[in-house]
């Protein structure tokens, strides 16, 4: 359900008319050329689409009027190959909707020593036309991602794919509908939020929906279609005995494929492209659902669990981020500490929904107790996570604002097997530790529920927080507490007093 064809970034470079029509023609040539090069880039997820030079203020003005009401546009990547007198921009760039990034590159690698002349100079301007252009992006004060380097390097590719991905997931979220089944888990208090300044400034709307909602469509749900789905879990999953047909708890396997056929017909009908439960509200479900929802992160739906729609909607924004990537996005929660004189680790995992697509192997389909909810004991998918270098991001709402705080960890083996842990988990060493790295995140204010993920990186995250205009912070193998704590004192003034800017 994630798909990134159809999106396009523009690429677009300013020039002026007083170079005469030949600097003109070079100009374009090489635009073109670069434009060309980005796109087949494989750091590129979306298409890069070349547009003519632009050399007057109407002409900007209509090109930033044309990109924000086209449907693919999810941005622009902006240089000037000569110098582009600043103030031509000023029209456009106070219209345009969409991110932007600014390409400071130059066509040419290396200096030419024995054949430069000055019509090379005046070709070859970007060294200070790219300067006047950043000082009316800062005049402005536009956010937006600032790249130096050759067009050719790989280094500057993959910063400007980084910031495609990031592109990609704001285009996402605009307008896109999030289905909240019941309320929030009764007295939690950062899943909750304002769900009105979300939709004004982060583009997507929540919707509020009883529990009896979707029990209608799980009960409509054929018994062909809940044999069919049946059959694909045993297909794809190692099946333990007693769910399998003719096994003592296959009935609730059946109600697990009853469920999942009920909650994407729900959500396939409402175009929702995120989620969330609660094990507070499950009157007419069987059991909590589990299962359904490990399956339809997999397929790039986010989700969040107690009413969480922050995180649910992070977790959809993260999964269009990795589109095209390995490594996977989940729903997490740092659910308990191994305080061990060789190094503190966290264990993460969730009562049942933590997304497949982060599985080192093929996951368990198993069925246990839950202990909580009242309800049947539900079936879920049992595995652990793959290990290396992840990261797990909160969004929390702060009164006034909204706060990105993300934690760059390492995931490594179990010490030892967990026979009694019936759910998906993952072990990690959190940066730089986990004695600063969880006093960090708790002056932040940071959620005990996180998107985690294994491709999506800072890099990613702060594009995507400078995009929604919202604060961001890294805990990382630089962090000190105090310097953190610092940081958090100055951009609470900062937007406090930037409201008025």
């Amino acid at each position: 359900m994630i798909d990134l064809k159809g999106y396009e970034i523009w690429f677009v470079t300013g020039s002026q008319h007083l170079y005469g029509p030949k600097t003109l023609e070079q100009v374009a040539e090489h635009s073109r050329e670069i434009a060309a090069a980005l796109g087949a880039s494989k750091h590129m997820p979306v298409k890069m689409v070349f547009k003519p030079v632009l050399t007057t203020p109407d002409a900007i003005r209509e090109l930033c009027l044309e990109a924000n009401s086209s449907r693919n546009c999810i941005g622009l990547i902006a240089w000037m190959h000569t110098f582009s007198p600043a103030k031509m921009w000023i029209a456009g760039l106070t219209l345009l909707k969409k991110p932007f990034a600014h390409l400071h590159t130059q066509y040419n690698r290396e200096i030419p020593w024995g054949e430069i002349d000055m019509d090379f100079m005046n070709l070859n301007q970007a060294a200070h036309g790219d300067r006047e252009f950043g000082f009316i992006g800062s005049r402005l004060r536009i956010e937006r991602k600032v790249v130096v380097g050759h067009w050719q390097d790989d280094s500057t590719q993959a910063e400007l794919g980084v910031w495609a991905r990031a592109a990609s997931a704001w285009t996402d979220w605009q307008g896109a509908k999030i289905a909240r089944f019941g309320d929030n888990m009764r007295d939690v208090a950062v899943t909750e939020g304002d769900k009105v300044e979300a939709q004004i400034q982060l583009g997507y709307s929540v919707y509020g929906y009883g529990v009896g909602d979707l029990v209608k469509y799980v009960n409509q749900a054929s018994d062909a279609d809940v044999d069919k789905l049946v059959k694909t879990y045993i297909d794809e999953y190692e099946v333990v005995g007693d769910l399998k047909p003719g096994g003592a708890k296959h009935a609730s396997l059946r109600d697990g494929a009853r469920i999942e056929i009920g909650l994407r017909n729900f959500l396939t009908a409402g175009s929702f492209k995120a989620f969330t439960t609660t094990f507070e509200d499950l009157h007419g479900l069987n059991q909590l659902p589990g299962l359904a929802v490990q399956r339809l992160m997999r397929d790039g739906y986010g989700f969040g669990a107690e009413g969480d729609w922050k995180t649910s909607a992070l977790v959809r924004a993260m999964k269009v981020m990795n589109h095209g990537m390995s490594g996977g996005v989940s729903f997490m929660e740092d659910y308990t500490y191994h305080m061990h004189a060789q190094g503190d680790k966290v264990l993460g995992a969730h009562m049942l929904e933590i997304c497949e697509t982060i599985s080192t192997g093929k996951p368990k389909l198993e069925i246990h107790p839950l202990g909580i909810g009242g309800k049947a004991d539900p079936v879920r998918l049992v595995f652990d996570a793959q290990t290396g270098p992840a990261i797990g991001a909160s969004i929390i709402h702060m009164g006034g604002r909204f706060r990105m705080v993300a934690n760059v960890v390492d995931v490594v083996p179990t010490d030892a097997p967990l026979p009694k842990l019936p759910v998906a988990r993952a072990l990690w060493i959190p940066r730089p530790n986990l004695k600063v790295a969880g006093a960090a995140w708790i002056y932040a204010g940071g959620a005990h529920h996180t998107s985690f993920s294994y491709s999506v990186t800072a890099e990613h995250l702060q594009d995507f927080a400078d995009m929604a205009g919202i604060e961001f912070l890294v805990i990382d193998e630089n962090t000190r507490v105090q310097e953190f704590r610092e940081k958090l004192r100055w951009n609470d003034l900062y937007y406090h007093l930037n409201k008025g800017l």
